[in-house]
């Protein structure tokens, strides 16, 4: 009854648009009048309006979402400059944003490996994307130094490792990482300083700025947009309804 009455009113005021320009002003007056009583006998009224609105505000964000997803799917789901692991047939695909300071990216690294390794049919891509600071932007510099040098389960381990590194990432701290993982510190080190590591990182902050992702992790799941850690059963859940169409 609300919904019909509140569908009634927008439409009339739609529709009285002009109808108040033509009205004298004691008419208008005794308009806005009658709509105020309204809506003072009736608050639940507004209450509705906002919700109907932000329902269709949300609506809105996830289509916008998924053109954007499709229009630009060759840089998300199949960039040769971020790693892939998982299952690489698989029907699905999970793209994370992550930056290596990031609690929640923490947070999430050990759900998304049960995630992935549980399922069977996923396919993990990771795009690097430090955004909180110089020990972000290192850190990242040194994943992508490790790829670029030694391939994928290189990258890895890597990976994993900064993931769970506690403490400051320093040139030095970076340089015993290198020698645990079993690499040349200074071969990494040097690498770290070139173009072509850092044009990976800026390839992925522009990208991040174009689907307007400002915090980490975010997500891609098949053609869902999710921002910020959402725990495993959340993304079981996510998974299971993208697969269902």
């Amino acid at each position: 009854m609300i919904l019909r009455t509140l569908i009634g009113i927008t439409a009339m005021m739609m529709t009285s648009t002009v109808a108040l320009a033509e009205m004298t002003e004691s008419e208008r007056e005794a308009f806005r009048a009658e709509v105020r009583a309204f809506l003072l006998e009736e608050p639940e009224v507004l209450v509705e309006a906002m919700e109907v609105l932000q329902m269709q505000q949300e609506q809105d964000a996830v289509q916008r979402d998924l053109a954007m997803l499709r229009d630009n799917a060759e840089v998300i789901y199949r960039d040769p400059n971020s790693w892939a692991g998982g299952n690489l047939e698989a029907d699905l695909t999970i793209v994370e944003f992550v930056d290596y300071r990031c609690g929640y990216c923490r947070r999430a690294h050990d759900e998304v490996a049960e995630l992935v390794e549980s399922d069977g049919n996923i396919r993990l891509v990771l795009k690097e994307f430090p955004i909180l600071g110089e020990q972000s932007t290192m850190a990242s510099q040194f994943a992508i130094a490790v790829r670029q040098l030694h391939g994928d389960d290189a990258y890895k381990s890597a990976h994993d490792a900064l993931i769970t590194l506690r403490g400051d990432v320093t040139p030095e701290t970076l340089a015993r990482l290198a020698t645990d993982l079993g690499h040349d510190p200074a071969a990494l080190a040097q690498q770290m300083q070139k173009p072509e590591v850092q044009a990976v990182i800026d390839a992925n902050h522009a990208l991040g700025a174009m689907m307007e992702i400002n915090g980490t992790p975010t997500f891609v799941i098949d053609e869902t947009m999710v921002r910020g850690y959402v725990p495993l059963q959340g993304m079981q859940q996510i998974v299971a309804g993208q697969r269902e169409g």
